[in-house]
């Protein structure tokens, strides 16, 4: 990740603080892009960090051990005693560690076990949908808050194995954690992991087909196996984690509703579904700056040097959208075919989402169902108006449509 020599004072500034970036980080984080792969990310109450802008750069990062992921990459919230054996997730393990856990769950979280999953996930997607006339207020109901907010969860509650008395709980574990960080996310998680210790018993004595079962099979069978305290975490993450397509699938339906060309040529050709969620996924999809990496050593990056210590970030947003990779970037284009490299949308490297297959299909499956059983949505307000000012997630607020 070297280059010509660039002096740290040249490199261009992004201000979380600024409405316009808040507003459009995709031409923000463009016009960075092109004018340096390397800029200087400004954030309130963290300091600067070095952000890479092009998707060479953020690609090469991603996968560079010189970069790691520790704790002070994470906001840690205030969480009782007990609960802090369990806090130390996947996501912030690295190195050997790292790679030993992901060799280990991997086999639970591959393509093809996520394509077994769809016939669970079907139902659940139909149940939502057909219950969404009745959330119906003043002719239009909120499609994020009746079916992509509830979804994530409801299909983790399958996946894991949760019996049907104790779902209301976890239903309102989800909505917490989807609502993001706060009180509320840290007093929820001891609920979370007290739930996962249930989950992970109740396997224990009565396997099923669920994800848990295949975790516990695999702990039983390999020599280096998953002890329980990383079994109880990675599944109190999974409630975490696998909340990424409630905005992946909102996301993606406003996109659509926004691009009735593309809208019409899905609904005419529902083949197109595995292509346009990878798509949408580059085009919209709701991460916009990668999870903080420090560096391990006094390295350079595309000429300019960076301290030890010192964090870096991908900007997702810009690199999904960079001209060197794909063609007419900020074109939202379904049937656009998947270059070598792709997209960022779920990262890259050791720490590459372990459930993007999963967001995947429950994405297509919500996607297909969706627009199969009406025929006539479109949106009730203007989506711009409805758009969050997070800088690091682009999300909704509502997303209020007409069936």
């Amino acid at each position: 990740m070297t280059g010509a020599s660039q002096d740290a004072d040249d490199v261009p500034e992004i201000d979380l603080t600024d409405p316009e970036v808040l507003r459009d980080p995709f031409t923000a984080y463009g016009h960075a892009r092109e004018r340096s792969p390397l800029a200087r990310l400004m954030i309130p109450g963290l300091g600067p960090m070095w952000v890479l802008t092009r998707h060479e750069n953020a690609r090469a990062m991603l996968g560079d051990p010189r970069f790691e992921i520790n704790t002070g990459s994470f906001l840690r919230p205030d969480v009782p005693e007990d609960c802090l054996p369990y806090m130390r997730t996947m996501s912030e393990v690295d190195g050997p560690a790292h790679t030993r856990l992901r060799r280990l769950v991997s086999p639970a979280f591959t393509a093809r076990r996520a394509a077994e999953f769809r016939p669970q996930i079907e139902p659940i997607v139909e149940d939502l949908l057909a219950g969404l006339p009745g959330h119906a207020e003043q002719g239009s109901v909120d499609l994020l808050r009746h079916f992509a907010r509830p979804l994530p969860i409801e299909v983790i509650c399958e996946l894991v194995g949760v019996p049907e008395s104790d779902r209301p709980r976890w239903r309102e574990y989800g909505a917490t954690i989807a609502a993001g960080s706060g009180r509320g996310f840290a007093e929820a998680i001891p609920g979370i992991m007290h739930g996962a210790k249930a989950v992970i018993a109740r396997r224990r004595d009565r396997p099923a087909d669920d994800l848990v079962s295949d975790l516990l099979h695999l702990q039983a069978e390999d020599g280096d196996r998953l002890d329980d305290v990383e079994m109880v975490t990675l599944v109190w993450h999974l409630v975490l984690a696998g909340q990424t397509p409630t905005n992946l699938i909102a996301n993606a339906v406003a996109a659509l509703l926004s691009h009735p060309g593309q809208l019409a040529a899905l609904r005419a050709d529902p083949g197109l579904m595995r292509p346009a969620v990878e798509e949408l996924t580059r085009w919209c999809g709701p991460t916009l700056l990668s999870i903080p990496r420090y560096a391990r050593e006094d390295v350079e990056l595309c000429g300019t040097p960076v301290g030890r210590g010192e964090p870096v970030i991908a900007a997702i947003a810009a690199a999904n959208r960079d001209p060197r990779v794909f063609a007419d970037p900020d074109r939202l284009d379904l049937g656009r075919a998947t270059g070598p490299q792709g997209h960022l949308g779920f990262a890259h490297g050791p720490h590459f989402c372990l459930g993007a297959s999963l967001a995947r299909v429950q994405t297509e499956v919500a996607l297909t169902a969706l627009l199969r059983r009406f025929p006539d949505l479109a949106p009730a307000v203007a989506l711009e108006e409805v758009r969050a000012l997070d800088p690091g997630t682009w999300r909704l607020t509502t997303l209020p449509v007409t069936l």
